[in-house]
């Protein structure tokens, strides 16, 4: 079926029915806004595009950075056939329907270009389906994600396709995003009397976590819900703005991307002794309502990886804020999780015992196993003297504290302080 087909909309249902943000999804590439970094001028995927030479891509982002927008810009600016389907409702016998119409078209001289949605929906055998007919060129494949295709799209499609990565949109794009909506008269909100204060635009903005149709939801909403002055005009302030977006979505998929960075963000700062970004990240991972145990348990490990015996007391609080975390919960933890993350960021540093202990494991792995030497072992048990075991072994405390004797086979130097 053709992308964006009128006819494939319900009956009586009018294009000013719908959302906003679907009326105003660009038409042009001029009107796409945001991602600057694949579509800028001059950029590979916008010369592709303005030139119809489209080779199969997969795009991945958060949800309203434009994905599908930009596969409707695609879609009007292609001569090519434009087929659709969405991977959480399509099955095998779809995609098979879709790949014999693109070949029956390739006969004849036709291009197709399968839009699929949501492609980390469909399992191997769904996505192996489509790897001979792109292989062989009967369609060109653009497949959406918000999910890393590189955790879940076939390395064999990935080999076959051009992976672009559209970022959350930031403050300006969103506010020219809302500009031409409340502007454009066709598709828009020109067409009302509206006065909307720029503190409000700027907060939709901000509170939209880089999602355009979050923000364009919202400004709707604040439009139609809100009762005229005498004038008829409808005044949308802060207040009314705040009240249309209402809790800030924070960008986080525990399972996902935005899961691994911020947790690798959160510690690379802690070890880059920075606490305003280390608790930064924190607050984010507990508002996105990530486990605080699980981040207790990130502050335990850095706290010996990378502060070690600079300072041991780093692993003391970290142990206990461990131990606070399950024995009060939430949201009180957080407090403890917080004086954690400020000693740690601020202790002195060394990763001498994370490095010990991995050259150790990797001599382990590669190395010889070194017997223990007959004096240091255990000589307790009968017989063992008969074995020469403990036999010469030098009691430390007898010279001090410390004494030089064979304590390995082979000299090894793994601690380095």
């Amino acid at each position: 079926m053709d992308l964006f087909d009128k006819e494939q909309e319900p009956a009586g249902t009018p294009e000013s029915a719908s959302p906003l943000a679907y009326r105003m999804a660009p038409r042009t590439i001029h009107e796409y806004s945001g991602q600057e970094h694949i579509l800028g001028p001059g950029k590979l995927l916008r010369r592709a595009i303005e030139a119809d030479r489209i080779t199969s891509l997969i795009l991945y982002g958060p949800p309203g950075t434009g994905k599908t927008a930009l596969a409707k810009v695609i879609a009007v600016k292609t001569k090519a056939h434009f087929a659709w389907l969405n991977a959480a409702t399509a099955g095998l016998d779809d995609l098979r329907k879709a790949i014999q119409a693109a070949r029956t078209r390739k006969a004849k001289g036709l291009r197709t270009i399968l839009f699929l949605d949501e492609i980390h929906r469909f399992n191997k055998l769904q996505q192996d389906a489509l790897l001979p007919d792109v292989e062989e060129g009967n369609i060109v494949l653009i497949a959406a994600t918000v999910e890393n295709p590189f955790f879940y799209v076939n390395a064999a499609l990935l080999s076959r396709s051009q992976v672009f990565e559209l970022k959350s949109l930031g403050e300006k794009d969103l506010l020219d995003i809302m500009g031409n909506a409340l502007k454009d008269r066709e598709r828009g909100l020109g067409g009302l009397k509206l006065q909307v204060d720029e503190d409000a635009l700027k907060h939709l903005a901000k509170m939209s976590g880089g999602d355009a149709r979050r923000a364009l939801s919202a400004l709707e909403i604040a439009a139609l819900t809100t009762d005229p002055d005498e004038s008829g005009t409808v005044h949308i302030t802060a207040g009314i703005a705040a009240e249309s977006i209402q809790k800030k979505a924070v960008l986080y998929d525990k399972a996902g991307d935005q899961h691994y960075d911020t947790i690798s963000a959160f510690i690379k700062s802690m070890r880059g002794s920075d606490p305003d970004a280390a608790i930064y990240y924190l607050a984010k991972m507990l508002s996105a309502g990530e486990d605080p145990r699980f981040i207790a348990r990130r502050i335990v490990i850095c706290s010996s990886e990378d502060v070690g015996n600079a300072d041991p007391m780093a692993l003391v609080v970290a142990t206990s804020t461990l131990r606070a975390v399950e024995f009060i919960g939430m949201p009180e933890a957080r407090i403890p999780l917080a004086q954690a993350v400020i000693y740690i960021a601020g202790a002195p540093k060394s990763n001498a015992c994370y490095k010990a202990i991995e050259a150790a494991m990797e001599d382990m792995k590669n190395e010889e196993t070194m017997e223990v030497p007959d004096h240091l072992k255990d000589s307790h048990y009968p017989g063992a003297k008969k074995l020469g075991h403990g036999e010469g072994y030098k009691y430390p405390h007898d010279y001090g504290g410390s004494v030089e004797q064979e304590y390995l086979k082979k000299k090894k130097k793994y601690y380095n302080p």
